[in-house]
């Protein structure tokens, strides 16, 4: 199907960027969300701003016990970054399985936030992780949680002329892994499990078991208050009640949660 007509404008700054969402057009990042959704019809922006070209959303660097990364910057970047690597492993090896080569060297971590598909393996990476983005508007910059960001299907709590400039990871994440189940690895997850094991206890996030994704409350719990992991993953689904679909039952969900929860621990413990 052909999209319908639109204006579309490139920004080669920041300022330019922000103006055009401010006038009401919708960002485009990497495209590989918005622009098939966009072929069916299913959105019809009437214009959208390309962020490609702007300079300042690109880019992975140090900042004190945090490390920045650029909305605009593509999953293939943080999956290969030296430093995620090292200090949010959760995030790059979530962002190593993101859908095929295309997508990974094309989809951008800001774009996959902003879309809030409730089956995106990067917000639950991040999520697990403790980490958080960057806005800007014109009411000026703010930070959000990203456990405040996502607030239902492909919703979040954005103002309308806010984008995403940044996201921040904590150093504190490298003993961390992601698990996830799916058909095929171009496919999305039906279920995902970020853990990360830090200074301040075990945090857990899961994919697939609602509509944003959800804190593993009652795994944490488990394992912060000094019990094993076996009652940890017997308990994982706690509180979660998913909806039973083509890709299995809500009972057939709850399971994947407990041993996906149990695996991406599992590695966590080792690193």
């Amino acid at each position: 199907m052909i999209p319908s007509t639109l204006e579309y404008t490139k920004a080669t700054s920041l300022d330019e960027a922000l103006a055009a969402v401010k006038a009401g057009a919708r960002p485009l990042a990497g495209g590989m969300s918005l622009m098939p959704m966009m072929r069916l019809r299913l959105a019809a922006p009437g214009a959208v701003v390309d962020l490609g070209g702007v300079p300042e959303l690109v880019g992975i660097c140090e900042d004190g016990d945090e490390i920045a990364v650029g909305a605009m910057t593509t999953h293939r970047s943080v999956a290969n970054d030296p430093l995620i690597r090292q200090h949010c492993h959760v995030v790059a090896q979530a962002a190593a399985g993101v859908g095929s080569m295309t997508i990974r060297n094309r989809g951008t971590i800001g774009g996959s936030l902003a879309h809030a598909d409730p089956h995106g393996d990067l917000p639950a990476a991040i999520l697990a992780a403790g980490g958080a983005v960057i806005v800007r508007g014109s009411g000026g910059e703010r930070r959000i949680d990203v456990g405040d960001l996502i607030t239902s299907y492909l919703t979040t709590s954005l103002a309308e002329d806010e984008l995403i400039t940044q996201v921040r990871l904590p150093k504190g994440a490298g003993q961390s892994a992601y698990a996830k189940f799916h058909r095929r690895a171009i496919d999305w997850s039906i279920v995902g499990v970020g853990v990360s094991i830090g200074a301040n206890g075990v945090r857990a996030a899961a994919i697939g078991v609602g509509d944003r994704p959800m804190r593993l409350s009652a795994f944490e719990s488990v394992l912060n208050g000094g019990g094993s992991l076996d009652d940890a993953i017997a308990q994982a689904g706690e509180g979660l009640s998913p909806l039973g679909d083509l890709d299995g039952s809500t009972e057939y969900k709850l399971h994947l949660v407990g041993v996906l929860a149990g695996q991406a621990h599992a590695e966590a413990s080792s690193r």
